[in-house]
């Protein structure tokens, strides 16, 4: 089966709709890359579960094409995003959001200043797997805004400055397929890991 990011999919148990976006710089990397192995993760996941939007988005310009390698490493997962072109982030696409996953703290900070409402819903997708594996997956029936609440506690804004490889997705772009794959399997592992918090 060949899975494609930007679509709706069944996923997250006890919400009438999910809308999870992933962002990092450009948008033609890491957050297609995050986004189609979440989503392919949802697709796979069983049990009553309510629709999710599993999008991304980035920083810089709208319809870039994802990367060479960044489509191939994927397409080993049977996982397709050739098709995929990128879309700078705004207020608005970040207001329809439930949850903002980022690749790192520098898309944290900025996501902050391009809609500050948006800070107790956005973490980068190390922080929310540790924050999250820390407090507990969402229980039955509880609200997904209840339960970011208890991950956000507790945060300040000027605790993601600077670079922080346990916060950072590294960025692969203009290195090898060797790269790529290092960081397609951190996201993998990482995803599988943030549906199991969401849908358990």
């Amino acid at each position: 089966m060949t899975i494609v990011a930007e679509t709706r999919f069944t996923a997250v148990p006890m919400l009438d709709e999910l809308d999870v976006l992933f962002l990092c710089t450009g948008n033609t990397c890491r957050s297609p890359m995050a986004a189609a192995l979440f989503a392919a993760r949802v697709a796979a996941s069983s049990g009553p579960l309510s629709p999710v939007h599993v999008h991304s988005a980035g920083l810089l310009s709208d319809g870039q094409p994802a990367t060479d390698h960044g489509v191939k490493i994927m397409a080993r997962q049977g996982l397709d995003t050739s098709g995929h072109r990128s879309t700078r982030v705004t207020p608005e696409l970040l207001g329809g959001t439930d949850l903002v996953v980022a690749m790192a703290r520098d898309h944290v900070r900025k996501a902050v200043v391009v809609d500050p409402d948006v800070w107790p819903r956005i973490f980068t997708l190390k922080e929310i797997v540790r924050r999250g594996e820390r407090l507990g997956a969402l229980r039955k029936g509880q609200p997904l805004s209840e339960w970011l609440a208890g991950l956000h506690r507790g945060r300040r804004l000027a605790d993601l400055l600077g670079h922080e490889p346990a916060d950072d997705v590294a960025d692969p772009v203009g290195r090898s397929r060797r790269a790529y794959a290092r960081t397609a399997a951190e996201l993998d592992d990482l995803t599988r890991r943030l549906v199991v918090l969401l849908g358990r």
